[in-house]
C-alpha cells in the first residue's frame, strides 16, 4: 500500500511539474483568435485591434480567423471543439448570450462549453436611417414607424447580430412590429442602407460612427446611458424617450472547456494589458466605445456577464417569436 501511495504521489507531482512548465513556456506557437463574424465588421474590428496588442505582450502572434455563419454559432462551435490548450480562443460579442434561446438546437453548451478569459468592451448602438427619412428626431421617428409600421423597413446583418438584436428591442421599445429585413453582414445591410433601399437600422458604434460623422446617413439616437464623446449633439434614446431602450454589445473573450487555469489567467493578464495599450485605447474612442476595465477583463466577470445576459434575452426573444432554427 506504501509503495502504491508513493507510485500516485510521484504520479500527482509529474503532473503537477508538466502543468507548471506549460504555463512557463506558454504560449511557444501563434494563437489562433476565431471572429464569428466576417471580416471587416464591427466585432472583427475590436478583435484585430486586441489581438494586435495581445501578440505583443505574449511574445506570440494572435492570428485572427474569421469563420462566420449562422449567427455566431459556427465559429463558437468551432473553439467548442478545438484543443484546450490556450491556442485557439474566441472573441465573440453580446450573441453568445442571445443564441442560447435563438438557437434551440446547438452543437454545444453555451454556459459550460467554455472557459472564460474577460470582457473586452461594451459597444453602444446608435438608431440610423437613410439620410433622406422625413423625422427630424427620434421622437418623430416612433411616431413614423406607428403610422407606416406596414411599410417601415429595419435593416440587420442576421438573425443574432448585434443589428438584428437591437432591432427586436427597438420595436419592443416602441410596441410596434416592423418588417425586418435580414443581410449577409453588416456591410450589405449598411450599403442598402446608403442607398435608400432600407429605412433604418440599429447597429454599433463601431459600424456606424464614420457613416454619421460624413453625413450619409441620419443618426437618431445612441443607446448608452450617457452621450459619447465622439457625438456629443446625438442624444441618448432615454432623452428621446425610450428609457427602456438601453443597449451595449459587450465582447468577451473564452476558450474551449478545459483549458489550463494557469493558461487562461495569462491570457486574461495579456488582456489587461491589451486594454491598456494607448492605441487600443485611442482606437476604441475613435470607435464610440472604451476599454474593459481590469476588473472586468477577468474570468468571473465574463462569466457572470454571460449568465446574466441569457437571462435577460431569453424573454425579449420569446415574446418576439423569432428563433433562428
Amino acid at each position: 500500500m506504501k509503495t502504491l501511495n508513493a507510485l500516485l504521489g510521484a504520479v500527482a507531482a509529474l503532473s503537477l511539474s508538466a502543468a507548471s512548465a506549460n504555463a512557463q513556456t506558454y504560449p511557444d506557437r501563434s494563437i489562433t483568435m476565431v471572429v464569428p463574424f466576417s471580416a471587416g465588421g464591427p466585432t472583427d474590428t475590436v478583435a484585430r485591434l486586441v489581438a494586435e496588442s495581445m501578440s505583443k505582450d505574449l511574445g506570440q502572434q494572435i492570428i485572427v480567423e474569421n469563420v462566420g455563419g449562422a449567427g455566431g454559432t459556427l465559429g463558437a462551435g468551432r473553439v467548442a471543439q478545438a484543443d484546450p490548450d490556450g491556442y485557439t480562443v474566441l472573441l465573440h460579442h453580446i450573441g453568445m448570450a442571445t443564441s442560447a434561446t435563438l438557437y434551440r438546437k446547438l452543437a454545444y453548451d453555451t454556459l459550460n462549453a467554455f472557459e472564460y478569459v474577460g470582457l473586452v468592451t461594451e459597444v453602444p448602438m446608435t438608431i440610423v436611417a437613410r439620410k433622406d427619412l422625413e423625422p427630424t428626431d427620434l421622437k418623430g421617428l416612433v411616431e413614423y414607424a406607428k403610422a407606416n409600421k406596414d411599410t417601415v423597413t429595419v435593416a440587420n446583418a442576421g438573425i443574432g447580430a448585434a443589428s438584428h438584436l437591437c432591432g427586436m428591442m427597438f420595436m419592443s421599445a416602441i410596441e410596434t412590429p416592423l418588417t425586418t429585413v435580414p443581410y449577409k453582414g453588416t456591410g450589405p445591410a449598411m450599403t442598402d442602407l446608403l442607398g435608400g433601399q432600407v429605412d433604418i437600422m440599429c447597429d454599433q458604434t463601431t459600424n456606424t460612427t464614420k457613416q454619421i460623422q460624413g453625413g450619409t446617413i441620419k443618426a437618431y439616437a445612441v443607446t448608452s446611458p450617457e452621450r459619447l464623446k465622439v457625438f456629443p449633439d446625438l442624444p441618448t434614446t432615454t432623452e428621446g424617450g425610450l428609457s427602456g431602450l438601453q443597449v451595449g454589445i459587450w465582447h468577451g473573450v473564452y476558450t474551449p472547456k478545459g483549458t489550463p487555469a494557469d493558461v487562461n489567467e495569462r491570457l486574461s493578464k495579456s488582456l489587461q494589458v491589451a486594454l491598456k495599450d494607448p492605441n487600443v485605447v485611442a482606437r476604441f474612442g475613435e470607435l464610440g466605445t472604451i476599454p474593459s476595465s481590469d476588473a472586468d477583463a477577468t474570468s468571473a466577470a465574463l462569466k457572470a456577464k454571460l449568465e446574466a445576459e441569457i437571462t435577460r434575452w431569453k424573454p425579449v426573444i420569446e415574446a418576439a417569436g423569432q428563433y433562428a432554427d
